[in-house]
């Protein structure tokens, strides 16, 4: 009953966004019906834009006109394998391995026909009076076979190399070298292509949305990070920059302009402790690319802002780092993240289900952080009343709940009591003026809210 209450409540203060196609149209609402906020002109349409970075952390550039490409790249072969894709390295190996097997059967059959052993004159029908360089090879297939057990030391003790041959002893021993570097070469790069920390940033996730909300009484942009894997990322530190296109003063167009995002480099908040999600926060101030967009502004601006976490793997101490982006129709305004944190019984639980919804949050201010500073506008209202409900307090109450066993529960309204050990109904609210009035004439017990979220 509890949680239908709250989930009533829920439904009718807050809007929330579960899905990035969801996000897209709050955000582009405004852009959608083509009007502005006063409804007197239209608003001018997005252009659309390219993405530098991808979501999955790639990078949209290709590269045109490269001179001598093939040269610098078979100059760093070992760079060149471990960067190419499995199918191709495992072609290009195994294309190695049979042209080295085809070269050397084709030395060994050589030494071979020019010895004469393919057509050494036999004696009674016993065998040749002709010592051979190398016994049993009587064809080019016999030679490949020999070159195969050579090089691959499976030596099956049928066919071998005599002393008759110094020439055919050079090669046994040369096939063994390249047999041994083309090995090496193998093992080495499908070992760094596996311990590659590239595969890490796979389990290292960014929200699918960017949210502008009050925090502190401050405009900031925020975004979550977090970390699939109990193994953790040491020394994580995250970074952003915003990329626009810009023209310079001389007249110069710089398509792909970055600027930094500070998000705490000063006083070392940009280094985390990645255990649980974290929400990553950018304070809009004077000297913040977005210190002049209000929400109007945001329905029509062009960029792109950039996200990077880098840190070590902890199991094989490689760098690693993990890149997403936010165009500017994926960012919020007055918006906040739900809660993922919860503290059960014994330990802290992380619900992932809630990493990418946020709620709306009545009484963001929709101008500018330059017209707040301007305008000196105070953000934050007088402190709530006691009996003012927030978001986070209800999931911390449905979550508490939850943990509780429904014999044990038992709710008192103002000075309606039942006996110890009783549960009292909770009447379904009709609308938010009846628990607003029922709010105010009755106040909320206090309770100890054991929870990261709750306030």
């Amino acid at each position: 009953m509890i949680q239908r209450a709250m989930g009533s409540i829920r439904v009718n203060r807050y809007s929330i966004v579960s899905t990035e196609e969801d996000g897209h149209k709050v955000s582009a609402l405004g852009s959608m019906n083509g009007h502005s906020r006063n409804g007197k002109g239209h608003a001018p349409r997005r252009k659309h834009r390219n993405r530098f970075v991808k979501k999955n952390g790639q990078c949209n550039v290709y590269f045109a006109n490269l001179s001598n490409k093939s040269q610098r790249y078979m100059a760093d072969i070992f760079t060149t394998c471990v960067d190419t894709r499995w199918r191709y390295m495992l072609m290009i190996f195994s294309a190695t391995f049979l042209v080295s097997w085809l070269f050397f059967g084709f030395l060994f059959w050589c030494i071979a026909f020019f010895h004469g052993d393919l057509n050494a004159p036999a004696v009674g029908g016993g065998p040749s009076l002709l010592k051979p360089c190398i016994m049993h090879v009587n064809s080019f297939l016999g030679a490949f076979l020999f070159s195969v057990e050579t090089q691959t030391t499976i030596g099956y003790g049928f066919r071998c190399v005599t002393e008759e041959c110094p020439l055919a002893i050079m090669a046994v021993v040369v096939q063994s070298i390249v047999g041994c570097v083309i090995d090496s070469f193998m093992i080495g790069t499908i070992m760094a292509k596996m311990a590659r920390p590239k595969k890490r940033a796979q389990t290292l996730l960014f929200s699918h949305h960017a949210v502008i909300s009050v925090r502190d009484g401050k405009l900031c942009l925020m975004w979550r990070v977090g970390n699939l894997r109990r193994s953790h990322i040491v020394e994580a530190h995250v970074r952003a920059q915003l990329i626009k296109p810009y023209m310079t003063e001389e007249g110069e167009y710089l398509p792909l302009d970055q600027r930094d995002l500070n998000v705490g480099y000063d006083v070392g908040l940009d280094r985390i402790f990645l255990v649980s999600p974290i929400i990553i926060v950018h304070e809009i101030d004077e000297e913040s690319p977005l210190y002049g967009i209000g929400k109007e502004e945001l329905e029509t601006e062009n960029f792109e802002i950039v996200v990077i976490l880098e840190g070590m793997v902890e199991a094989t101490a490689m760098t690693t780092q993990a890149r997403s982006s936010y165009l500017a129709s994926e960012i919020l305004w007055g918006h906040r993240f739900e809660p993922v944190v919860f503290e059960e019984k014994n330990h802290y639980k992380v619900d992932y289900s809630r990493f990418h919804k946020t709620y709306e949050v009545a009484g963001t201010p929709c101008c500018s952080a330059r017209e707040l500073q301007e305008s000196k506008m105070t953000i934050l209202p007088s402190p709530p009343p006691p009996s003012a409900f927030c978001y986070e307090n209800e999931l911390a109450l449905v979550s508490q709940d939850e943990d509780e066993d429904d014999d044990e529960v038992g709710v008192v309204l103002g000075g309606n009591t039942k006996e110890e050990g009783g549960v009292i109904q909770m009447m379904d609210f009709g609308s938010h003026l009846d628990l607003e009035r029922l709010q105010a004439t009755l106040p909320l017990d206090t309770i100890s809210y054991r929870r990261e979220s709750a306030i």
